[in-house]
């Protein structure tokens, strides 16, 4: 392509009634170039967009794409690369291309299908939008120091966040997390979308099933939401952010508590305490642009919600009985193969008789390792609290009468001190190893000390050591008689 210049010059030319030759000849161009500008009727600008050429992949295409769709249609984590896409094409279609040219070919033809790197936009959030999420964190709840669940809720117009912490990530947890959440800031998030696997509901497709409690949480506080597509963290970034920041933050060191609803109770007001800075990108402080996120709150209504789920459920012969598979409650054994109805919250169980009257109340059970509130080991957490308790626990009925006169005669920070270490020992072997290996220790010094117990538990666990052959002492006695 000529200039723009020369283009007015062969026109100027020609108007001037100049003959094509002598354009040509001045301007050293082709006479069928003044010919093709002559006869342009339109020299508006063009973009500048590339024009395409030829590869010699353009005979595999078909092949290239199919591998591609079908790679689409799989686990990503299994699918082709531009190397091994070279690979099979020389080996197994003869192709003379080099990794690089193919390399070129394979990324241009994805975006040409729309496969490959997702594209994300930057979501734009209303003041009172807010987004949900869990974190897991260490803390030390009546000194065992145990791995918990922390939910936050993050409004992303200011970036505030607010987080309660759990035993477990369930509905209850969930909607006990909102309300609490809910009553400290006076009013209700517009809209929260929540992570796909928060506990309360799945997005499957394009199908949204949710927990019944959560749904009538929901519907009681009047706020939507929603649930992000699987595996899509760029749809809650402001929470899975946030859900760090406070580990970092206000988890460093590892917290200790006794009961986690004072806790939580402080932990909102240390959540706001960490909003006194600008905001990442609008440069405001957090804390005044929350000012509008709760401006736009839903107002409360008029009564509260009771969060708890009720179950119906048959006791077995010892008057307990079983939910989620695993954990057991007691209740007496005058309800022994009864039916009774069980009100489930976060953080307790409450059984009751048919007729509703309360037979037994007990904290909650979480995790996988089956439990049993009858177990006296259950009480050794809180009795290493508040060893005034002592006398009048299942612990103390349960233990032989010697370790019973021996605990009887401790003081307080002693007994305190012989607790703790049953606890420890008690979680990480069991109750009886643990009974067994105090009573050893007893008999065989007098006293219950970390290291008497350690080696009781030990010489319980270990087995004995095993030779490929006898092992022979004669040549020590050999050697003894002889005064080596």
């Amino acid at each position: 392509m000529i200039s723009m210049s020369n283009i007015y010059s062969i026109r100027q030319m020609r108007m001037e009634g100049r003959p094509i030759a002598h354009i040509a000849k001045t301007l050293e161009i082709s006479r069928d170039t003044v010919y093709k500008y002559l006869e342009e009727e339109d020299l508006s600008p063009r973009p500048p967009v590339k024009r395409e050429r030829g590869s010699v992949l353009d005979q595999y295409r078909p092949t290239i794409a199919s591998w591609l769709e079908d790679d689409a249609k799989g686990w990503r984590k299994q699918r082709h690369t531009a190397k091994r896409i070279w690979q099979r094409l020389t080996d197994e279609l003869g192709a003379e291309v080099s990794e690089s040219t193919v390399r070129h070919y394979v990324g241009k033809l994805k975006k040409e299908l729309g496969i490959g790197g997702e594209r994300f936009l930057d979501l734009v959030w209303a003041p009172g939008e807010a987004q949900a999420d869990f974190g897991e964190a260490d803390f030390y709840v009546a000194g065992v120091r145990r791995r918990l669940s922390y939910f936050v809720l993050t409004f992303p117009f200011s970036n505030v966040g607010l987080a309660q912490v759990f035993p477990g990530e369930n509905a209850e947890c969930v909607c006990q997390a909102l309300k609490d959440i809910f009553e400290y800031l006076g009013g209700v998030p517009a809209r929260i979308v929540f992570d796909n696997a928060a506990g309360v509901g799945r997005k499957i497709g394009d199908a949204v099933r949710t927990a019944g409690l959560f749904s009538a949480f929901a519907a009681h506080y009047g706020f939507a939401f929603s649930f992000c597509n699987p595996n899509s963290g760029h749809e809650k970034g402001s929470v899975e952010n946030k859900v760090g920041y406070i580990r970092r933050n206000l988890f460093v060191p590892v917290p200790s508590f006794d009961g986690g609803r004072r806790f939580n109770k402080t932990l909102l007001a240390r959540c706001m305490a960490l909003a006194e800075k600008p905001h990442w990108a609008k440069g405001e402080e957090e804390r005044a642009l929350f000012m509008e996120d709760r401006v736009a709150l839903l107002g409360l209504p008029p009564a509260p919600f009771d969060v708890v789920r009720y179950e119906r459920r048959r006791t077995d012969k010892l008057g307990r009985v079983r939910l989620e598979s695993r954990h057991l409650y007691s209740t007496s054994p005058e309800f022994a193969l009864t039916e009774v109805i069980c009100a489930i919250r976060a953080r307790e169980v409450v059984v009751a008789d048919a007729g509703g009257t309360v037979i037994a109340t007990h904290t909650r059970a979480y995790g996988d390792a089956p439990s049993d509130t009858s177990n006296p080991a259950s009480q050794l957490a809180l009795l290493a609290r508040k060893p005034g308790a002592w006398r009048n626990s299942r612990v103390r009925a349960a233990v032989a009468d010697e370790l019973r006169e021996y605990m009887d005669g401790l003081g307080r920070d002693a007994l305190a001190e012989r607790l703790r270490l049953m606890r420890n020992v008690a979680a990480q072997s069991g109750w009886e190893a643990m009974v067994e290996a105090a009573a050893t220790a007893l008999e065989s010094t007098g006293r219950i000390d970390e290291a008497g117990m350690h080696m009781a538990v030990l010489s319980r666990t270990s087995t004995p050591i095993r030779y490929d052959e006898p092992v022979d002492l004669s040549v020590y006695d050999a050697l003894a008689r002889k005064g080596v």
